[in-house]
């Protein structure tokens, strides 16, 4: 059998990162030093019994311990990994997304109720939760294309208002997140939330997420805890909104500041 060349660097290299001796990690997996120094150095290699048990202890699946060069992985990655937030790090949740189709065999846009929208963050994988959504055709979306609409609830992203609904297109690779546009971000522990991202994976593994409202402040979410993201691509709104420019003036100042004070703390958390 061919020798993994990717498991012993980045045994040192994690054992390094964490400060230990091989003595310390040994002892710690309940080996002799001398076993775990083969590991480290290419001379053997370990069952797959030992395998789980050094993804436990380093906090890192085993896919990534064999197949993954974990040196040239950008130093946020990389800290989130482990600090147990093991994630894809090409910025996707790889999966095949359940969809609805028309007799015509044509994709069609779900439509998220108020009342399924709690449920979205435990169905959204289900296709018995998907298929009982109500289901509709956009003649001007883009064919090929997936698309869902989600309600929108709050007044954190004027010009969309409470009660409006939001359809996005689905985003499989998160790294083509672009900078200060409108997203639908799924999370566990926020559910369905429309913002304006900003995407930090390359360097801290996370997503800003802000308000058009000013009175909202930014927050990052860790990409490990996304379960989806979808493009904005329109809204409806159940009211007519006036436009305010002195009001949309101000907004766009304050959230600069917002954002600038995001970026200020993330610098000096890594200067800490």
């Amino acid at each position: 059998m061919e020798k993994n060349h990717k498991l012993p660097a980045n045994l040192k290299l994690l054992r390094k990162r964490s400060k230990r001796s091989q003595e310390e990690v040994a002892r710690a997996l309940n080996i002799t030093r001398s076993a775990y120094n083969s590991y480290e150095n290419g001379i053997a290699e370990p069952g797959i019994d030992l395998l789980v048990r050094l993804g436990g202890f380093f906090s890192v699946s085993i896919d990534k311990l064999l197949k993954v060069d974990l040196s040239t992985l950008p130093e946020g990655i990389l800290s989130q990994i482990e600090r147990g937030y093991d994630m894809d790090i090409t910025g996707t949740r790889l999966r095949v997304l359940t969809t609805t189709v028309s007799p015509s065999n044509e994709d069609q846009v779900e439509l998220v109720p108020v009342k399924a929208k709690a449920g979205y963050v435990n169905g959204f994988a289900d296709p018995e939760f998907i298929k009982v959504l109500p289901a509709f055709n956009l003649p001007f979306l883009t064919a090929g294309r997936k698309y869902r609409s989600f309600p929108i609830s709050g007044d954190s992203m004027p010009p969309v208002c409470d009660g409006a609904y939001v359809t996005g297109e689905y985003l499989q690779n998160w790294n083509l997140i672009r900078n200060g546009h409108p997203y639908i971000v799924v999370t566990q522990d926020d559910g369905i939330v429309f913002k304006v991202v900003y995407n930090q994976i390359e360097d801290q593994g996370t997503l800003l997420l802000c308000s058009t409202n000013p009175q909202y402040q930014p927050y990052e979410v860790k990409v490990a805890d996304v379960l989806e993201i979808w493009k904005f691509v329109h809204y409806i709104n159940p009211r007519f909104e006036e436009p305010n420019p002195n009001r949309d003036q101000l907004t766009n100042t304050v959230l600069d500041l917002q954002k600038e004070m995001i970026r200020i703390k993330s610098t000096l958390k890594k200067l800490d």
